[in-house]
């Protein structure tokens, strides 16, 4: 959205543009502490932000996008036209774990497990992290690393009989781009703290930030996170290693 404000500015289209932001929740961003610095940017940009606006359905044919809103006066509907739509799905793990005992009973049926053990609440010799865990935090390259060391270190603890200590504290990342050249790096724990990796306020947009998304990141990613690498520095281990 933000990228597609600057490209439309860039060639000249962006006052016979309208953009708008729909959200389910009701704030532009689930971390309160990062909700400021995003709002001013949507505002800046002149983008329209929808909350409470749950996407049902989407008619293609006719380009309109059906969403449930919540207001005052309880559930309504309502039907948005559009020219291009980008659309995050609603998420789940696989069929094969949703119909498992191993699922929690709730929608989205994740592999049921301790929020900071990572060990499965009723099966004990069962860990499980990242995409189709329960663990309820953001399902990112960063928190699976912040994950896995804990998970590894509860496993061998548990298969020699000794009691799990090690604890995860929901630690996430999710670099925001809201431009070209600008990222606010927003890190947070289970509690909705900010949890910086670097001695700078993490709410804010920064050329430094993009820098790192653009370019260490993804290097880091595929080089060193995919292949288990374990010989970077503090801070690339608690990204992407």
């Amino acid at each position: 959205m933000y990228l597609a404000d600057e490209t439309f500015r860039r060639n000249g289209v962006r006052e016979k543009t309208h953009l708008s932001y729909c959200t389910a929740i009701g704030k532009i961003f689930g971390v309160p502490a990062f909700v400021p610095a995003l709002t001013k940017v949507v505002e800046r940009k002149a983008i329209q932000l929808k909350v409470q606006h749950n996407l049902k359905a989407i008619h293609a044919a006719d380009k309109v996008a059906v969403f449930e809103v919540s207001g005052e006066n309880g559930l309504e509907e309502l039907a948005m036209p559009y020219d291009m739509i980008h659309v995050t799905p609603p998420m789940s793990a696989p069929d094969t774990v949703k119909q498992s005992p191993l699922a929690v009973a709730s929608p989205g049926g994740w592999v049921d497990v301790n929020q900071y053990t990572t060990q499965h609440n009723r099966y004990p010799n069962v860990f499980s992290l990242g995409d189709a865990s329960s663990l309820p935090t953001s399902k990112t390259a960063a928190a699976i690393r912040g994950e896995a060391p804990v998970l590894v270190e509860n496993l061998f603890a548990h298969m020699n009989q000794q009691e799990l200590v090690a604890s995860y504290n929901g630690y996430s990342c999710c670099p925001l781009i809201t431009g070209y050249g600008k990222v606010i790096l927003a890190e947070f724990d289970y509690d909705g703290k900010p949890d910086p990796s670097f001695p700078l306020n993490p709410t804010q947009e920064r050329s430094s930030m993009w820098g790192l998304k653009r370019h260490i990141l993804p290097w880091i990613y595929w080089n060193r996170m995919l292949k288990g690498g374990e010989h970077e520095g503090q801070l690339v281990r608690r990204f992407f290693s």
